[in-house]
C-alpha cells in the first residue's frame, strides 16, 4: 500500500480533469509505467492499490477543518487498470476525427488466441466476418468499416506500415502477441494524413506494443480449452540493465489447436523483444523485433446453395479417397514473418522535435490448393506442355496435383519527421519511403496414392515434356513509394480551438516481369496522388469538443495479379490480359463530431463520403489456385452517423453501447463483357445498414467478467443485390478470479472465455463478391450468367481457461 498527502485545497469538489490527473500522478510516483493516454492500461507485475488522501482547507469564512477524500485504484499483472471507460472500449480521445480505441482493460479480458482485428469488432462502424471462433486464422476472415474493406484499411504496428504492401491484408496476430499489446486505436473514415500508408482510404488500424518494466519480472499465461487449443506465454522482463537506463523484454509463445470444421491443426510460433531507452523530455530511443511463424489448413467457402445442403459440414474431405483434389492436407498456408524496427524520438530544444522510424520486414510461405491436371493436354502458358512427367491416378486419367504459390516478401523503409513548435503554431514536415520485392512462382506437386505431397512448395515439381516446372505464374514486382508532407498546426482562444491543414503527395511505381511463355514479360504502372487535409476541433467546455474534418483518401490496386496475363492450364486460352482496369481508388469525404467525457464518455459523428474507382478486393480461382485481385466497383457514395457511449466504474460496473447507421449506393452502371448491369443506385457490398454492439463490465480487484453483444444487419453480396447474408447476433463472456500475491506470484488469475454463445455456425460475411448471383439483362439487353458469391462461416461454440501470473 502506497499514499500520497498533498496540500490542503479549499473545496472538496474538482473537475473530472484534475480526478485523472491526481491518478496518473499516484501511479508515477508509485513506480508505475503508463500509456500515454490517460485511460490507458499500465503494464506491472503486480497487483496494487494506491490510497490517494487529499487534504483540504475550506474558504477563510469556512470552518477550518481538513476534509479528506480517498480514491482507489489498482495495476494488475496483465495491465488492466479498471479505470476505462465502457471495461477498456472507450479511452478518451482527443483527435478532430472520429476515433475509438481499446486498452488493457478490454484487451486483457479477451482470449489470448484473439487477434486486434476480432477484438475490435464492439468498435462501431466495425463489421467483424469471423471464421473460427478461436480467431487463429488472419487468411480467412473479413473486416469492414463503414462499408470498406480490410485492405482499404491501413494497419500500423508502432508506427510501421505492417500489411504485406501489395496484398494489404493485415495479419495483425502475426506482429505481437495479444500480452504485449499495450493499447488499439481505431480510426473510422481516412488516416490520418502524416502516417505511412497509401491504402487507408476507409480508416487506420494502430497497435501499441507495451513498454518494458524497470524491474526484474516477467510474466505467465497458460490456456486451454475447445479444439484441442493449448497455448502457452512467458515474458521476462530484464529490468534496468546496469545503469545504462536501458529496460527490455522478451516473450515466447506456442499455440496450436484443432480445425473448428474440418479436419487439421493450426500450430503457432511467436517471439516478441524490445529495448527501450527514454531520457529528457519527449526522447527515446527503442528496438522492437518479432517473429511469428504458423501454419493451417484453408476452410471451404460456400455458397448459400451449398450452405443451405450441408451447413458447417460443408468442407474439404478429411480422409484421402485416391484422385480426391479436396483432401484437406492439400488446401495448406504456411507463412512465416520477420519484423524488426527502430522507432527513435528526439527533443532537441524546445522548439524542435525529430522523428525517425525505420523498418525491416521479411514474409515467406505458400499456399496450397488441390487440384487436377490432363497429363497429355496441359499447357504452360499459351503453349502445349504434354505429356507431363507424374503419373495419372487410376481410373480417372487425371493426375492430382496441388497448385502452390510460393511467396517471398522483403520490405523495408523509413519514415521521418521534423516539428518546429513555435508558440501557437506547430509546423511538421516529413517523408516516407519504401521500397517493396515480391516473388511468387507457381509449382503443382504430384500427390501420392498415400495423399502425401513430395513438398509443398513445390521443390520437386511436376515437369514439363521439355523439363520445365509446370506454373501458371512466375511473377516478380517491385514497389517503391515516396511521400512528402507538410502540416500546419494552429491553436488559439486559450487553446480551446486548434486548426489543421496538410498537404500530403504520394507516389507508387510498380515493375512486373512475368516469365510465362505468351505473357507479356513486363508490366506494372505509377500512380501519383495530391492529398489534403483540413480539419478544425473546438472546446466547448474541458469536458465537452466538437471536431469537423475534410480529407482525401487514395488506394492502388491490391494484388499482382491485375498486372499479369493469365491462360487456362486445361486449354492454353488467354482468360485476363494485363490491361484490365488497374486506375487506383480516391475517396473524398466529410465528418462533424462532438465528444464528451467524464464520468460518462460520449462521441458521436456525422460522414460523407464520395469515391471513384472503388475498389474490391476479392477472390477467384486461378487454375486451381484462390488468388487475390480488385475489382473496380466505380462510383459510390456512403453517408451515415455512428455513435458510442461508455461509463467509467460506477459500484466496480461499466456499460458501453456502440452503433452505427449507414447508406452507401453505387454511383452508376458497372461494366459486363460488352453490356453493363444496371447497378445504378443499388445498395453497397459488405454494407449491412444497422450494427452496434452492447457491452457490460464489471471489475471489484478480485471478481472480474465482462459480456458483450454484436448485432450485423443483413449484407449484401452481389452487386444487383440479388444476393445477401441475413443479419447476425454474437455473445461473448468472460468471467475470472484474481489473487493478490501467493509466494512469487504476483496477482494470480484464472480466467474463463465463452466465445459464441448460442452459436453452431452461421453465415459471418462476404468471401468472394460477384457481380449478379441470377441471371439478368445487361443495360444492352445482353444476357449476363450469374455466379453465386461465397461466404465465410463465423465459428461455432468455444471455451477458453487460462491461468496467469506476474513475478
Amino acid at each position: 500500500m502506497k499514499s500520497l498527502t498533498c496540500m490542503p485545497r479549499a473545496s472538496s469538489s474538482f473537475p473530472d480533469s484534475t480526478l485523472v490527473s491526481m491518478l496518473m500522478l499516484a501511479t508515477a510516483l508509485s513506480g508505475l509505467c503508463g500509456t500515454p493516454e490517460a485511460d490507458a492500461a499500465t503494464e506491472t507485475s503486480s497487483t496494487t492499490k494506491e490510497e490517494t488522501t487529499r487534504e483540504q482547507k475550506k474558504k477563510s469564512s469556512a470552518p477550518a477543518h481538513p476534509e479528506y477524500i480517498t480514491v482507489k485504484s489498482h495495476t494488475t499483472a496483465d495491465g488492466t487498470t479498471g479505470r476505462t471507460a465502457g471495461g477498456g472500449l472507450m479511452p478518451q480521445q482527443r483527435a478532430p476525427h472520429a476515433q475509438s480505441g481499446l486498452t488493457r482493460d478490454y484487451i486483457a479480458r479477451q482470449s489470448p488466441t484473439e487477434s486486434p482485428t476480432a477484438m475490435i469488432a464492439a468498435l462501431p462502424g466495425v463489421i467483424y466476418s469471423a471464421n473460427d471462433p478461436l480467431g487463429t486464422n488472419d487468411d480467412q476472415q473479413g473486416l469492414s468499416i463503414r462499408g470498406l474493406d480490410q485492405t482499404e484499411i491501413g494497419y500500423l504496428f508502432e508506427g510501421v506500415p505492417a500489411a504485406p504492401p501489395l496484398f494489404l491484408m493485415p495479419y495483425t496476430s502475426a506482429t505481437a502477441d495479444t500480452e504485449n499489446i499495450s493499447s488499439v486505436t481505431l480510426t473510422q473514415g481516412a488516416a490520418e494524413a502524416t502516417a505511412p500508408l497509401y491504402n487507408a482510404v476507409g480508416g487506420q488500424l494502430s497497435v501499441h506494443m507495451i513498454k518494458p518494466r524497470k524491474t526484474a519480472g516477467g510474466f505467465m499465461d497458460l490456456s486451454y480449452g475447445s479444439y484441442a487449443l493449448n497455448r502457452e506465454f512467458l515474458r521476462l522482463d530484464s529490468g534496468e540493465i546496469g545503469h545504462t537506463g536501458v529496460t527490455g523484454f522478451a516473450s515466447f509463445s506456442y499455440r496450436n489447436a484443432n480445425q473448428w470444421r474440418g479436419a487439421g491443426d493450426s500450430p503457432r510460433y511467436h517471439v516478441d523483444s524490445r529495448l527501450l531507452r527514454e531520457w529528457g523530455k519527449g526522447s527515446s530511443a527503442s528496438l522492437i523485433f518479432s517473429f511469428n511463424r504458423q501454419r493451417q489448413y484453408y476452410l471451404r467457402a460456400p455458397t448459400r446453395t451449398q450452405w443451405n445442403a450441408s451447413g458447417t459440414h460443408f468442407n474439404y474431405s478429411s480422409h484421402y479417397t485416391e484422385g480426391d483434389s479436396s483432401y484437406y492436407l492439400l488446401q495448406e498456408n504456411a507463412r512465416a514473418q520477420t519484423l524488426l524496427t527502430a522507432p527513435l524520438e528526439f527533443r532537441l530544444n524546445q522548439h524542435f522535435h525529430l522523428s525517425l522510424t525505420p523498418y525491416f520486414i521479411y514474409v515467406s510461405g505458400y499456399d496450397g490448393f488441390g487440384t487436377t491436371l490432363d497429363p497429355q493436354h496441359s499447357y504452360q502458358g499459351n503453349q502445349p506442355a504434354g505429356p507431363l512427367q507424374a503419373s495419372a491416378a487410376p481410373g480417372t486419367g487425371l493426375i492430382t496435383a496441388v497448385a502452390t504459390d510460393t511467396f517471398k516478401q522483403a520490405h523495408s523503409g523509413i519514415t521521418a519527421s521534423l516539428r518546429w513548435d513555435a508558440g501557437r503554431n506547430s509546423l511538421t514536415g516529413g517523408a516516407w519511403y519504401s521500397y517493396y520485392d515480391y516473388s511468387d512462382p507457381s509449382r503443382y506437386a504430384a500427390v501420392n496414392a498415400d495423399g502425401g505431397v513430395s513438398n509443398m512448395r513445390g521443390s520437386y515439381p511436376i515437369l514439363t515434356a521439355s523439363g520445365d516446372p509446370l506454373t501458371s505464374y512466375n511473377s516478380h514486382l517491385v514497389q517503391q513509394v515516396n511521400a512528402l508532407f507538410v502540416q500546419d498546426r494552429f491553436r488559439a482562444l486559450s487553446n480551446r480551438l486548434t486548426l489543421s491543414a496538410t498537404f500530403r503527395a504520394i507516389m507508387v511505381t510498380r515493375t512486373v516481369s512475368n516469365q510465362l511463355a505468351g505473357a507479356r514479360y513486363r508490366n506494372g504502372a505509377s500512380y501519383f496522388s495530391p492529398q489534403p487535409q483540413l480539419s478544425a476541433s473546438y472546446d466547448l467546455t474541458p469536458h465537452d469538443q466538437i471536431f469537423l474534418n475534410g480529407t482525401t483518401g487514395f488506394r492502388a490496386p491490391s494484388g499482382i495479379s491485375s498486372y499479369n496475363d493469365r491462360f487456362s492450364v486445361a486449354t492454353g486460352a488467354q482468360t485476363r490480359s494485363a490491361t484490365s482496369d488497374t486506375r487506383p481508388e480516391y475517396s473524398i469525404g466529410e465528418e462533424v463530431g462532438y465528444r464528451h467525457t467524464g464520468q460518462i464518455n460520449v462521441s458521436a459523428a456525422l460522414f460523407n463520403y464520395n469515391f471513384t474507382n472503388r475498389q474490391i478486393s476479392t477472390t477467384s480461382n486461378l487454375n486451381g489456385a484462390l488468388v487475390t485481385e480488385s475489382l473496380n466497383g466505380g462510383g459510390q457514395t456512403a453517408r451515415g452517423a455512428q455513435i458510442e457511449v461508455g461509463l467509467k466504474p460506477w459500484h466496480h460496473f461499466s456499460p458501453y453501447l456502440s452503433g452505427q447507421y449507414i447508406h452507401a449506393t453505387i454511383d452508376n452502371n458497372l461494366k459486363s463483357g460488352m453490356d453493363y448491369l444496371p447497378t445504378r443506385g443499388k445498395k453497397a457490398i459488405r454494407t449491412p445498414d444497422f450494427s452496434g454492439s452492447l457491452g457490460l463490465s464489471y471489475d471489484d480487484t478480485h471478481l472480474f467478467g465482462q459480456f458483450t453483444l454484436n448485432y450485423v444487419g443483413p449484407t449484401y453480396s452481389t452487386f444487383m443485390n440479388d444476393e445477401r447474408i441475413p443479419g447476425f447476433m454474437t455473445a461473448n463472456l468472460s468471467m475470472g478470479y484474481r489473487l493478490r500475491q501467493v509466494g512469487f506470484a504476483r496477482s494470480p488469475q484464472i480466467q474463463l472465455n465463452l466465445i459464441n454463445l448460442g452459436q453452431s455456425g452461421y453465415l459471418s460475411g462476404v468471401n468472394s463478391v460477384s457481380a449478379n448471383a441470377r441471371t439478368t439483362q445487361g443495360v444492352y439487353d445482353t444476357t449476363i450468367a450469374g455466379k453465386a458469391p461465397t461466404y465465410f462461416v463465423g465459428g461455432g461454440f468455444a471455451g477458453v481457461v487460462s491461468v496467469s501470473t506476474g513475478f
